[in-house]
């Protein structure tokens, strides 16, 4: 019998299929497609589920036909797409200027005016979206009763359960931080010669601003605008609290209506879900394709010579910013604070309107001393965890030539086209479906895992952004010494990159204590966590409590974040 034998290619490649990297790529791999990927085909595959959730796969329509014959679907869809396209009219040209106040010019403290919009980014949309409840209740809100003191003026003219109040509320939340978070960057890195070139030509700063810089970072500004519209539909609390009183509803409500009714509607809302995804997937597309783009004339290898001087301007445009800050951050968390005091939220006309009952009642209530503890464990597990698994996503995405990583760059960014709710039913199918699972339903390991995939996106791109700028002579320069991948990634790599790593960490510590939509369906009474009981309370019209509540989670928060600009959080975010 000829002797069988492997040839040295043969013997190489099946020695490069057992190495370390390679095994640990494949975990990565595998371990993210079971937890992006798969919740997300669930979803779509259930939504021609015409059987019981629990009960046998019956392939059929009726879901559709439930969800389509609803008039109401449609509107909304509608209603979301309609409030995108406001939100962001609003909030665009607003965070432009902005933005290139705060990276541009030379007005005073810009450093700290940007991170206070960090704060605001920070901030739990709840707790924001109560402050303005105080003021713009079209009963008892604050600045409605203090404009029916004027003469000939008997009601207010601001009503917070509005359109344009849920509009205010997004702006006020979150749509205004995120985009000039996003767009400061981006606009210290343009190369200071476009600018000059222009004053030289006898424009002026306006005119340079529109005709140049603006067109210049289009690229850019369309890329930052997709990215906030995608994290816009993620959020469903505030329709949620703001809408129902005159009946105004978006789909990622919808969805949480149909599961949450007695008997759930998982099919229809699946079919619903799918909707939304059919609507966000051209976005991500459209927006990785820009990302990938390299010919922005924006960003250059020149920094920035001089700021623009303001002459006269300079006091007014930071006064202008600093009132800005002011409204997004101060304004809404001293009415909160003074709501926590008052006996009935939002009544300055009865006696006697200040109590510290509420406190004394949330502090020693049970169910919250046990949010407290679940946020804790939620934010702490998801902050060492996004840690690991996106310090990995990124250095097999960035620094590797494994065919499959296209894949795993792809999966890495499904998250932030896929609404935290959406997820959260695909959670719920892998979970209850599975009888190795089903017991983690519910758990806080499950929550965890969903709040960590929820900021999989953000948190892989700034540890991707920052990783590109390290040297490939580094790693070189290991191995040559001997050292193997495990070896070069632990003692080289990854002490590099610690200050980024620890942004990241505390960003989802912060992501993960706020978060609503990646929870909502999968919690239980017993693994609630404080912005799931401040919501209930919201619900429920118990405003009192919610506040008590609400300052905790800010505490909470901007704590951390306060922790988090000790450890590097002016790192820019370059792409």
């Amino acid at each position: 019998m000829a002797e069988l034998a492997l040839t040295p290619q043969a013997g190489s490649r099946i020695s490069r299929l057992f190495e370390v990297r390679t095994i640990l790529f494949t975990i990565v791999l595998l371990v993210t497609v079971f937890l992006v990927l798969y919740p997300v085909l669930l979803v779509a595959l259930y939504s021609f589920n015409a059987g019981e959730m629990r009960g046998t796969f019956e392939f059929g329509l009726e879901p559709w036909r439930y969800a389509l014959s609803d008039p109401s679907m449609f509107g909304t869809i509608l209603n979301s797409l309609k409030l995108l396209v406001v939100i962001h009219g609003i909030a665009l040209p607003i965070a432009v200027l902005i933005s290139w106040a705060l990276a541009r010019t030379d007005i005073p403290c810009r450093h700290g005016l940007e991170f206070m919009f960090w704060i605001s980014f920070f901030l739990p949309s709840l707790s924001v979206t109560l402050g303005w409840i105080m003021c713009l209740d079209p009963e008892h809100g604050l600045i409605n009763r203090l404009i029916t003191l004027l003469p000939f003026v008997e009601d207010g003219p601001f009503n917070i359960y509005s359109f344009w109040g849920i509009v205010w509320a997004h702006i006020a939340a979150n749509s205004l931080a995120i985009k000039v978070m996003l767009l400061t960057p981006t606009f210290r890195n343009i190369d200071s010669s476009l600018e000059e070139a222009s004053r030289v030509a006898g424009a002026g700063r306006t005119m340079t601003l529109v005709r140049i810089v603006v067109p210049a970072m289009m690229p850019a500004l369309i890329a930052i605008v997709l990215m906030a519209m995608i994290r816009a539909m993620q959020s469903f609390e505030i329709e949620l609290v703001l809408g129902p009183p005159f009946g105004f509803y978006i789909y990622s409500t919808k969805v949480y209506s149909l599961i949450s009714q007695e008997p759930p509607q998982f099919g229809a809302a699946s079919a619903l879900a799918t909707l939304g995804l059919a609507v966000i997937l051209p976005l991500i597309f459209f927006q990785r394709r820009l990302g990938l783009r390299r010919q922005y004339t924006t960003l250059t290898g020149k920094l920035q010579t001089q700021p623009v001087r303001l002459g006269i301007w300079r006091i007014p445009v930071f006064l202008c910013v600093l009132f800005v800050v002011l409204l997004l951050t101060i304004v809404p968390l001293a009415l909160v604070a003074l709501a926590s005091f008052m006996k009935l939220f939002g009544f300055f006309n009865i006696p006697d309107p200040y109590t510290v009952n509420h406190w004394l009642l949330v502090l020693k209530d049970s169910v919250f001393l046990n949010a407290v503890w679940n946020t804790l464990m939620m934010a702490g597990g998801a902050g060492v965890f996004s840690v690991v698994l996106f310090s990995l996503v990124a250095y097999f995405t960035v620094r590797t030539t494994f065919k499959a990583r296209a894949l795993l760059d792809f999966i890495s960014w499904l998250p932030f086209a896929v609404p935290g709710l959406l997820f959260g039913v695909g959670l719920l199918y892998v979970f209850l479906e599975s009888p190795l699972l089903r017991p983690l339903y519910g758990s806080m390991a499950l929550l965890i895992v969903a709040t960590v995939v929820s900021s999989m996106t953000l948190g892989t791109q700034i540890i991707k952004s920052n990783m590109m700028q390290i040297g490939h002579e580094l790693e070189e320069a290991s191995r040559i010494s001997g050292a193997g991948w495990g070896h070069t990634f632990l003692h080289v790599v990854l002490p590099i990159m610690v200050p980024v790593l620890l942004l990241v960490g505390v960003m989802n510590f912060i992501s993960a204590a706020r978060d609503i939509a990646s929870v909502a369906l999968i919690a239980t009474a017993e693994t609630k966590t404080l912005a799931l009981v401040q919501l209930d309370f919201m619900v429920e019209g118990r405003y009192e409590t919610a506040a008590v509540v609400s300052l905790v989670v800010v505490l909470m928060s901007t704590g951390v974040a306060l922790l988090a600009r000790a450890f590097g959080l002016r790192v820019g975010i370059r792409n």
